[in-house]
């Protein structure tokens, strides 16, 4: 190995879950409606990439078990878990957006303020604090 070779780190930059959605148009508009993420790109009708401060979810028309939706959300199991600086700011915002909240704003034990979402095709996505 070369000294240029071993100076070179792997490194991930970003990380982008696809969730998949019935109605492409429709999740595109609640994730930029409700949740005020950009939309980055669509392509033909079939995928869609939305951001926001750098956090970036893919959408992808396509069918989807709707049992696992059942099964997660019965089970809280989150589909993503999104850090946040001023969760009580951004809280504000989304109800204001009319995000459908499913756990509100509250401090956990495990030294965290967070609160829960779900989309319109069921994903949940929690939006977290520390308080440590």
């Amino acid at each position: 190995m070369t000294t240029a070779q071993s100076d070179v780190v792997a490194k991930i930059n970003r990380i982008a879950p696809q969730f998949l959605v019935d109605d492409l148009n429709e999740a595109i508009a609640y994730y930029r409606d409700a949740l005020g993420f950009n939309v980055d790109f669509v392509y033909e009708s079939v995928y869609a990439g939305v951001s926001r401060d750098g956090a970036s979810i893919h959408l992808k028309r396509a069918p989807k078990t709707i049992s696992d939706r059942s099964h997660r959300k019965k089970n809280d199991h989150l589909d993503a878990y999104i850090d946040v600086s001023n969760v009580d700011t951004l809280f504000a915002d989304l109800t204001s957006r009319n995000a459908r909240v499913t756990k509100g704003l509250e401090n956990q034990p495990w030294q965290c303020r967070d609160f829960w979402v779900e989309d319109i095709d069921g994903y949940i996505l929690c939006f977290s604090e520390g308080t440590a």
